[in-house]
């Protein structure tokens, strides 16, 4: 069985052979990869495929559709793990593993975005080429594309780095998450560059525990070519200083000036305000300093990941300046302009930890008052629902409890969920309609306040009963403003 497949790899690579997980893409003398899915095995597709043309079909051992293949002469290649199956294919079909292309990987509960979009810019002011892979979209010269996933499935992670090359694209940055780390889309990738952002309480509901959660993350360090690639790891952060216990040869950075460690990037807050921040960074013998138009602390330490990556990829410090040219991420605290000089922001933060870290941010601003709009995804982790309360009602004067991508559960029965966190809040507000409670808040902002709008960052619909409505929290402001 092992020795069939290898051949078919070899095939695969030598032939070109297209490779399909979806039946209705398969044309004569394909290969079917039948990936087990978290609704729908993809066994139950042969048939289809077969049907369709498909010369090869790769699934377990013991499957029953695979009579029918059998009898319509298609080769049947058992193998006991499809996913890797589909990633080693993947590789062989586009030589992944051969293209002149560097490849970064971020990995975090939070960061993760606006860290590729840092990268992209200094690297693109560095004179290279970047493409990106991320939660907002899928971008090289000549392509965009919005994201559906994070991280896209395996066959679209190794054609897409292999059309990024065809396009002149020299480095490409991913953010990887835990999904795609257990499910294997990102085997076979070969990491120049890895970044740990941290990890904080999300996706539970899919790890279980945070152990788990952890564990997977790591494997991106531990098990993930290449051995000598890049590391860039947050000691600031309690997972991240476990991680640099695995990870002795990665270079640490924070905000905190680590005495245990003999290579750090320090970075040094000199001040954070409602116009951006100062550090000061110290590493080995050198000292530089940034002055960035992000706000919070939150993005000074994506600040250091970024630069922290970069050393470690042979940059030298004096090209970091271009980093202070670089405005925001839309969804990512974006400040909303309006001609009448209040202060909105939309933000991205759907767990405990990242609104905690935003409303921090602003509270350390200056702002007089804090009014927070926010809701909990429906058909997710329901014990964050409580804790992203209690994070609102300790930084937030107002709290405004609403819906944000409720799926397929009741949004009235989401509030519930939260409203425990909410005991301690000094004032409450609650409204179901997203829209209708964005405005209720925006009447209530004063000239020194600021509102957070949090949870859709850049999504620009609401999911309802698993359709997408259009829906955009930035749209929602322009228009009670009357700006464009």
């Amino acid at each position: 069985m092992e020795g069939e497949f290898d051949a078919l790899v070899e095939r695969c690579g030598r032939e070109r052979v297209e490779v399909r997980v979806d039946s209705r893409l398969v044309r004569s003398g394909d290969i079917f990869v039948a990936v087990p899915g978290a609704s729908q095995d993809g066994a139950q597709f042969i048939p289809a495929a077969v049907a369709a043309g498909a010369g090869v079909i790769v699934c377990c051992p013991g499957i029953p559709e695979e009579a029918a293949a059998s009898e319509a002469g298609c080769q049947i290649i058992h193998h006991n793990d499809p996913r890797e199956a589909l990633w080693r294919l993947a590789e062989a079909r586009w030589h992944s593993s051969k293209l002149p292309i560097r490849v970064l990987g971020i990995t975090g509960t939070n960061g993760k975005t606006t860290c590729t979009y840092l990268l992209e810019h200094l690297f693109a002011q560095a004179g290279h080429i970047p493409g990106v892979l991320g939660t907002v979209s899928y971008r090289w010269p000549g392509h965009s594309e919005p994201a559906p996933l994070t991280t896209p499935d395996a066959l679209s992670v190794h054609s897409m780095l292999s059309n990024m090359a065809t396009a002149g694209v020299d480095v490409a940055v991913m953010e990887v998450s835990s999904h795609a780390i257990d499910q294997q889309r990102v085997y076979g990738v070969p990491f120049s560059g890895v970044i740990f952002t941290n990890l904080t309480q999300d996706h539970l509901d899919y790890h279980r525990d945070m152990e788990s959660y952890f564990k997977v993350k790591a494997r991106l360090f531990l098990e993930l070519p290449k051995s000598d690639k890049a590391m860039a790891i947050n000691a600031d952060d309690a997972w991240g200083r476990r991680l640099l216990e695995l990870c002795p040869q990665a270079l640490s950075f924070g905000l905190q000036k680590t005495a245990f460690r003999r290579r750090h990037l320090w970075g040094e807050l000199l001040s954070a305000g409602t116009e951006g921040c100062h550090l000061r960074m110290h590493f080995e013998k050198r000292q530089w300093e940034l002055r960035s138009p992000l706000v919070g602390a939150f993005n000074a330490s994506n600040l250091l990941a970024v630069q922290a990556v970069a050393l470690e990829m042979g940059f030298d410090s004096s090209v970091f300046n271009a980093l202070e040219s670089f405005t925001g991420v839309c969804g990512r605290l974006e400040r909303i302009d309006n001609d009448q000089g209040y202060n909105v922001f939309v933000d991205y933060a759907h767990t405990p930890d990242a609104l905690e870290n935003v409303l921090k941010a602003l509270r350390s601003a200056g702002f007089k008052r804090i009014i927070t709009v926010f809701g909990c995804g429906g058909n997710r982790d329901r014990t964050k629902r409580p804790l992203m309360g209690k994070a609102v009602a300790q930084w937030s004067d107002v709290a405004v409890l609403t819906s944000d991508n409720p799926r397929y559960e009741k949004p009235e029965a989401i509030l519930e969920d939260v409203l425990p966190g909410l005991r301690e809040a000094r004032n409450v507000v609650v409204d179901v309609d997203r829209k209708q409670a964005t405005i209720k808040a925006l009447n209530m902002i004063g000239k020194n306040d600021a509102l957070l709008i949090a949870g859709k960052g850049h999504e620009d619909y609401q999911i309802v009963n698993g359709a997408k409505h259009h829906y955009s929290d930035q749209e929602t402001v322009r228009e009670f403003f009357h700006c464009v």
